[in-house]
């Protein structure tokens, strides 16, 4: 199943309940779940025009935000593979990834086409598109609203590609984490149950992949007001701005975010009464945080949301679970608490072996290194939104 008809689906459920709700400086913009299908439909249009064929690699440099979901939805709609990577890494890192997985379009911002000044690699990708005011040598994504909506979603499997990430490289080669529709369509089932998504709620959100599940899930997402590239220095009255103006009953962020908030809101005594449930990870979420969310948002059941880029969610925690025992346990060093396993995860403690290479297991040495309840060790996972290698083995071994 193409992971893009379940937004179809909602389109034709509820084709007038906003599904983005985007900050700009002229003000907000917003777009229904009709709306968003059908402008990823004059862009699916647009791109096979040019082209482009299932299975190519989209290389997309856009922010969160309207067009970024719209964007998505027409690579999903026809087969193709939407690649991200990070600019702040380097441009380095953008030449070595265009060369580990050429691109055969880009389809990005103004301001991102800029980096095709200093990059040889973007320079070379074939099919150009932007997003925004109009750049030399790029085609305008503004040309699809005179154009029919292209109907048709390619057929995909559950092997089917469609979602190509970068690691930052640090360490050396960048390694490729590539997602297919039946990865993220079981990485979408989860999420709904440990995040409890339901239609017609209101969530404002900053991490990605979450919104996308929303847009599966029927919600209304909320795109945080500020640069989520640095969540932690938010500009939080802006933010309050928007809880004020539409209500959220849920929120999604980062620690570094909910951090400014609270301690914005607590110093000022400001309560937020609308929200009924928080969800925070991607790091390390400390007790003293997750005491000011409640004391900033009393009715809210504040969740720990535990996992990595290659197993996201791997366990959860709500906070009214947590005794002051367990508190105190980690005030004294013995750790943070992150909950059980989500239902879809089989999850095993290996002995500890940092350092070394992990050689592939038969199952008889696999029992033999797994520790008994209460070793410390490695956290070692498997499921069906676990990724089970990097692109090409490349980054396996080390990791």
């Amino acid at each position: 199943m193409n992971i893009v008809q379940h937004l179809q689906d909602q389109a034709q459920r509820y084709p007038h309940q906003l599904a983005i709700v985007a900050p700009q400086w002229r003000g907000d913009r917003h777009i229904s779940f009709a709306g968003l299908e059908d402008y990823g439909a004059r862009v699916a249009t647009l791109l096979r025009q040019h082209g482009l064929q299932a299975g190519d690699r989209v290389l997309v440099l856009q922010p969160m935000s309207i067009e970024l979901y719209g964007v998505l939805a027409a690579l999903f709609r026809l087969g193709l593979v939407a690649m991200f990577l990070d600019p702040g890494a380097g441009m380095t890192h953008v030449e070595r990834c265009c060369q580990l997985q050429p691109p055969q379009a880009l389809i990005a911002s103004s301001r991102a086409h800029w980096l095709r000044l200093r990059s040889p690699a973007l320079r070379r990708i074939p099919c150009q598109f932007v997003i925004g005011c109009p750049v030399p040598g790029a085609v305008s994504l503004r040309r699809a609203a005179l154009l029919p909506g292209d109907r048709q979603i390619v057929a995909c499997d559950a092997d089917t590609p469609a979602l190509l990430t970068f690691t930052s490289g640090s360490t050396g080669q960048p390694k490729a984490a590539l997602r297919t529709h039946g990865f993220l369509l079981a990485q979408y089932r989860v999420l709904g149950e440990v995040l409890a998504l339901k239609s017609g709620a209101i969530e404002i959100t900053t991490l990605p992949i979450f919104l996308l599940a929303n847009l599966a899930a029927g919600l209304t997402s909320v795109i945080a007001d500020g640069d989520l590239r640095f969540p932690g220095r938010i500009r939080v009255a802006r933010v309050l701005r928007q809880i004020r103006q539409y209500q959220p009953d849920r929120m999604v962020a980062s620690p570094a975010f909910l951090q400014c908030l609270a301690d914005y809101c607590c110093q000022r005594h400001l309560p937020l009464p609308s929200l009924s449930q928080v969800f925070s990870g991607g790091a390390a979420v400390e007790p003293q945080l997750v005491q000011k969310l409640q004391a900033i948002a009393p009715q809210a059941q504040v969740t720990i949301v535990y996992g990595s880029t290659e197993a996201e969610p791997i366990a959860h925690l709500p906070s009214q679970s947590v005794s002051s025992r367990d508190w105190q346990a980690t005030a004294q060093g013995k750790g943070l608490l992150v909950g059980h396993p989500v239902d879809s995860i089989q999850l095993r403690i290996l002995r500890q072996q940092l350092g070394k290479s992990i050689a592939p297991y038969d199952r008889q040495s696999f029992v033999q290194d797994c520790l008994p309840l209460g070793e410390v060790g490695e956290i070692v996972v498997s499921g069906d939104h676990v990724l089970s290698g990097y692109l090409q083995g490349q980054g396996d071994e080390e990791t």
